[in-house]
């Protein structure tokens, strides 16, 4: 298994979420004709509820071990790196079993709680029963992020990155052939459907795990997987302290992340129901916010998700051998890579939302693109917030970590109603209140974490800032060209074929726009490295380019 630097583990793990992705994009076009709005939003609340206990349950052991494996890895000590993947796993499987009995018990209280006094669509029985089917998957998943997290540790990412591929292969596989058989052959219930569907996570990590298991096992000589008769001098209640120390800020920003979309889907449910929207345009708002417009911004947060795989593991080894120069520039070259390359596509997806959306799940309701065109903002940001929040953590800044996603979610949690009320009284869609206040959680969150980074640990941010600059006119020449392109060509948004001709021109012609301008600048190098772009240019001209 082939070990990646910084940059490589970056375009591999990005590579591999992007296809992740884009599968997970693809698949609601058919999967949302089949099941339609109701069952769409269903599927919303099992999933949503689903991703705050799989947060309790794995995000931050699976990064912790991968932190612990590099250290111990860095240091040399090889029997105390094996007995760190050991017992991680044993903490991950007690936390699965108990998170997983506290589901099936009490899925009914949860549906309560989410839907409160709605009526007229899902009812509180259904959402117990697609709870307590997506359940099973807390079972299997951990263990195969914990591994994932055990190679990423020795900055081996294409397996992890493979085995990402596989287990969405395998999900939507299982959602879209078993939706079909239920609705079209069998003639069952919608209901049965999703919860057929929301059972393809079980099925995609026990597929994906045994995958990695065998990779491990076929290169433990790689992994130094032995029995080694002397112990380093670290007990194992040493490193539970340090697994449970480095796992808590992972749990709690990526569990207040899942709480954003839940405390949303409560507040956005209780608001538009109290404002007066019919029970199904509440179900399709709130579950368009939390869910099927995020569906289409993964391709814009896959980025963020590929550099943290890749970043972590280099930060903590420039920390553990006490290089600030190199710390710095890598959280400064993340932030350029994450701003250079999302940016475009936001303003891209919010000026060709209402296309997007149709191409997806069909304008059956007007609210879906106007929702596209600014949760897509929410995904920049949060790309951003993940980038540093994620060096805080490689640093051990265990207490930032907790203030600042303690500010952003209250943040978010105290202007999600009011926001929304102004809004509904000025005659803006009252629903892009919670939006809205989401944006400002995340930003608020971003810059109180690199005005701390350096105020404590001198880091500086001008490379950053520079590029910023250098981007608004590749940006608002992109825009131009977009818009001019919007007015010249036609485009009927009933027609799906329509939407993407439409979509691919204004894409190409956009694309070819904003990033001829950065090659001009040479920004295209500097964020990338001469390296790294040399490379790039070279597959790019089939060989003809030639690096002197």
């Amino acid at each position: 298994m082939k070990k990646s630097s910084f940059v490589e583990g970056t375009i591999i793990a990005t590579l591999a979420i992007v296809i992740v992705k884009i599968l997970g994009m693809l698949y609601v076009i058919p999967f949302y004709a089949m099941v339609g709005i109701q069952g769409s939003a269903l599927y919303a609340y099992a999933y949503n509820i689903y991703a705050i206990f799989l947060d309790l349950s794995t995000a931050g052991l699976p990064i912790a071990i991968s932190k612990i494996v590099n250290e111990y890895n860095t240091l040399g000590m090889m029997e105390a790196k094996q007995r760190a993947y050991k017992i991680g796993k044993s903490i991950l499987g007690f936390a699965a079993v108990t998170i997983f009995i506290i589901l099936i018990i009490f899925a009914p209280q949860i549906s309560s709680l989410l839907l409160g006094d709605l009526s007229g669509g899902n009812t509180k029985e259904e959402v117990t029963l697609a709870i307590r089917c997506v359940s099973f998957a807390i079972l299997v998943v951990p263990f195969l992020s914990v591994s994932k997290g055990y190679l990423q540790g020795h900055k081996i990412i294409n397996v992890s990155s493979i085995s990402q591929v596989i287990e969405q292969v395998v999900r939507i596989s299982l959602i879209l052939i078993g939706c079909y058989i239920i609705i079209n052959v069998f003639h069952l219930s919608i209901t049965t459907a999703v919860c057929l569907a929301v059972t393809g996570a079980f099925f995609g990590a026990v597929i994906a795990y045994l995958y990695v298991a065998y990779k491990i096992h076929i290169n433990k000589d790689q992994l130094s997987i032995q029995e080694y008769k002397i112990k380093d001098n670290v007990s194992n209640k040493e490193i539970v302290k340090k697994i449970i120390n480095y796992a808590i800020p992972f749990i709690v920003i990526n569990t207040l992340y899942s709480l954003y979309n839940f405390a949303d889907m409560i507040l956005i449910l209780r608001t538009m129901n109290y404002i007066g929207l019919p029970a199904l345009d509440v179900e399709f708002v709130t579950s368009s916010i939390t869910t099927w417009a995020p569906k289409i911004n993964m391709i814009i947060s896959s980025i963020a998700m590929g550099m943290t795989v890749s970043l972590i593991p280099t930060i903590v080894s420039a920390f553990t051998m006490k290089n600030g120069q190199e710390v710095n520039n890598k959280l400064n070259q993340a932030l350029q890579m994450i701003i250079m390359i999302s940016l475009p596509m936001t303003v891209g997806l919010s000026l060709l939302s209402k296309s997007v959306w149709s191409v997806f799940y069909g304008l059956s309701n007007n609210y879906g693109p106007i929702i596209l065109s600014l949760t897509v903002f929410v995904t920049l940001i949060a790309n951003v917030y993940m980038i540093v929040s994620s060096t805080l953590q490689a640093l051990n800044k265990f207490s930032l970590v907790y203030k600042s996603a303690l500010l952003g979610f209250a943040l978010n949690a105290i202007l999600d109603v009011p926001i929304m009320l102004l809004y509904n009284q000025i005659g803006i869609p009252p629903f892009l209140g919670a939006t809205t206040a989401s944006i400002i959680g995340y930003a608020s969150a971003s810059i109180y974490v690199l005005y701390k980074l350096k105020k404590e640990n001198d880091l500086h941010y001008g490379k950053t800032y520079r590029l910023l600059l250098k981007l608004i006119f590749p940006i608002v020449s992109m825009i131009i060209i977009v818009l001019l392109t919007k007015w010249i060509v036609p485009v009927n948004y009933d027609s799906k074929l329509s939407c993407i001709i439409y979509i691919f021109i204004n894409t190409i012609l956009g694309a070819l726009t904003y990033l001829g301008i950065l090659y001009k600048q040479g920004t295209l190098e500097k964020v990338l490295g001469t390296n790294l772009f040399n490379k790039i240019k070279q597959k790019l001209t089939f060989g003809k380019f030639k690096n002197n």
